[in-house]
């Protein structure tokens, strides 16, 4: 019987270090130093590299950035970036390790779990809406910048403190749940910022111009449900949305907290 593959939660697990799964050991660009600067013809180094590739992505998408594009608009030749970058992966891991250095933490916060989640999430996604391609580099694999990973160490060290997650699997499944929810709001929202700039129409420009399509659609009874959607929903903010879906997921959280602690309770009565 086939072996069901490792889940994503298993990345940051020990290896296995049995003779056969030995794998030669990657020097990663975190631990490779910059080549020595040169004067001439243009001076170059690896953050000036990322902000131009976060400039590209910035701009067009996440697609458009490449290593020639992103030597072109730095007026060097493209064999140079190869000094500071092995492949495009590396510099996508560098673009992703400078945005989390520009979520800004929030140390109050690390005083209450529900808070510190809640950091977490609204940071996410403003980042996420100033860098739209940054939802791209979401989830997957964890990347292990010392930006990221300093934004990892925070969050399950507030978690890690709180009452009720003692157990360290506690704390990671609930940064997990919650990154979860904020990179599939997010996503969403990312979308409909990349329509916008595709189509030429903001949201409500596209609700006018299909109005009178779902107009006739209603009208044929078909879908009451839905019906009753357009003409009663309160439609609130994105914000208020992506809060109050926050609220629930945060709810959750602590529902699932308090039953463990009951179960504790009675089988220590036992």
């Amino acid at each position: 019987m086939t072996k069901p593959p490792k889940s994503r939660a298993d990345d940051l697990q020990p290896p296995d270090l049995r003779t056969e799964h030995l794998q030669p050991e990657i020097r990663t660009v975190w631990e490779r130093a910059e080549p020595a600067p040169r004067p001439a013809p243009v001076p170059l180094s690896r953050d000036g590299i990322v902000r131009a590739a976060i400039a590209i992505a910035d701009a067009e998408d996440l697609a458009a950035v490449s290593l020639r594009k992103v030597a072109a608009a730095l007026d060097a030749g493209p064999m140079r970036l190869y000094g500071f970058m092995s492949t495009k992966d590396e510099l996508l891991d560098l673009m992703a390790d400078a945005v989390y250095a520009e979520m800004v933490p929030d140390e109050a916060a690390t005083r209450d779990w529900r808070d510190a989640l809640r950091v977490f999430a609204r940071e996410t996604r403003r980042i996420a809406h100033q860098h739209p391609w940054f939802v791209d580099l979401l989830g997957g694999r964890p990347r292990l910048g010392p930006n990221t990973l300093a934004h990892m160490e925070r969050l399950l060290a507030a978690l890690h403190a709180a009452p009720g997650f003692e157990s360290i699997d506690a704390a990671v499944q609930a940064a997990k749940t919650i990154n979860a929810y904020v990179i599939g709001v997010v996503r969403s929202e990312v979308s409909e910022i990349i329509a916008e700039r595709e189509s030429g129409m903001d949201k409500a420009a596209w609700q006018s111009a299909n109005w009178h399509y779902m107009q006739r659609v209603i009208a044929t009874g078909r879908f009451p449900t839905l019906a009753k959607v357009v003409r009663d929903a309160s439609h609130p903010p994105a914000d208020a949305v992506f809060d109050h879906g926050l609220d629930c997921v945060l709810d959750g959280i602590a529902l699932r907290l308090l039953e463990t602690k009951k179960k504790k309770k009675k089988s220590r009565v036992r």
